[in-house]
């Protein structure tokens, strides 16, 4: 039997097109995705603005009374800006490499650039039955319930994707090694407040991964397993850290259940009923949390007090502030040294990718 040959960017693009099935986010009031590159906690435009913006006769009206008005708004305006302005010097930087390394690497061998890729990746380009097989065991929630047999093809192209692309930054950081390539120009980076949030991992590691979620969002659930992932296989080297953005306008159980994570935080039951929440998603009103905090083992009484009182609803509020003046629309949003990784529920491959340029670039990787 004859097999027609698929060329890499028809791979790339069925590909692409696997994740957006597969993958994806929680949106907020209809956004379809997230923006998100700014300074934390700052309104940066704010040098712009004069200290008196309007006057009413003696009567001044400041940029302190504008800020209080519509801050948060110009915060994520300056995040979509800061977002889009790296994008495009990362874009122009990889453009111009890409023309005189790559490109000129295919005319002196009179290949073309999917030639050299190939070339590079070797023989065992096809996944096999056993490692379709083991992709799907592993991510049977980003499968979203359907067959195997009905994510095959997807599942062999993202495979077949992913070997492309390893083989295609492999073969970059071959020729960057040898034509002594260095990239000066650093993203711009995040900094967060993550005083008192829960984490896995080690503090202070050197990559921080930041995930804004939602335990109402079907998109947060199937990204749990590549947390847990990330946390065994990184281990000392990464350190997660879980922040709270309910989208209360779609989910109107989210915002109580991040609550009652906060309040099994202070009996150090945080991740238990992290785990307990989202394995039921359906189980989230604050009779179902109660009861599963009696099942975890907590002090009853101190857990149902702290429900009722909406201890922590100031923490939530405070959490789901900075993630909109961040830019942040949609869940879940994933930061790995405070750069942001674009499509929500991104695969575990993406993830560790990003950590391990981090640690590579700051001489940490093994």
């Amino acid at each position: 039997m004859q097999r027609r040959k698929v060329g890499i960017k028809s791979v790339l693009l069925a590909a692409g097109f696997a994740s957006l099935v597969i993958i994806g986010g929680c949106a907020k009031e209809g956004a379809a995705k997230t923006d998100a590159a700014a300074k934390a906690n700052t309104v940066t435009t704010g040098a712009e603005i004069p200290e008196v913006v309007a006057t009413i006769g003696d009567e001044k009206i400041t940029k302190a009374d504008l800020l209080d008005r519509v801050g948060n708004r110009l915060d994520a305006l300056e995040a979509q800006y800061r977002r889009n302005q790296t994008e495009a010097i990362e874009e122009g930087i990889n453009t111009i490499l890409k023309e005189k390394v790559i490109d000129a690497e295919a005319v002196k061998q009179n290949k073309t650039t999917e030639q050299l890729i190939e070339a590079e990746a070797g023989p065992g380009l096809e996944p096999t039955e056993a490692e379709i097989n083991d992709w799907y065991t592993r991510n049977q929630p980003r499968a979203g319930g359907r067959s195997l047999e009905q994510v095959r093809a997807q599942i062999t192209n993202l495979l077949k994707a992913q070997r492309l692309q390893a083989a295609k930054e492999k073969l970059e950081q071959r020729l960057n090694d040898e034509r002594k390539v260095v990239v000066l120009y650093q993203p711009y980076r995040l900094a967060f407040n993550n005083e008192g949030a829960p984490t896995l991992g080690k503090k202070g590691a050197p990559v921080q991964i930041v995930e804004f979620s939602d335990f109402q969002c079907p998109f947060c659930f199937q990204f749990v397993p590549t947390i847990k992932r990330i946390e065994k296989d990184f281990g000392d080297k990464g350190e997660i850290v879980y922040r709270q953005f309910p989208l209360v306008t779609i989910h109107p159980f989210a915002f109580k259940a991040a609550e009652a994570s906060f309040c099994a935080q202070e009996q150090g039951k945080f991740w238990q009923l992290h785990d307990a929440m989202f394995a039921d998603q359906k189980a989230l009103s604050v009779a179902d949390l109660k009861s599963a905090a009696r099942r975890l083992g907590m002090d009853q009484s101190k857990f149902n007090t702290c429900m009722d009182t909406g201890r922590f609803t100031e923490r939530v509020q405070n959490d789901m502030l900075e993630g909109s003046k961040l830019g942040i629309t949609g869940t879940p949003a994933v930061f790995v040294n405070g750069l942001y990784l674009e499509g929500g529920a991104v695969p575990y491959e993406t993830v560790a990718g990003a950590i391990k340029k981090e640690l590579e670039r700051l001489g940490k990787a093994e």
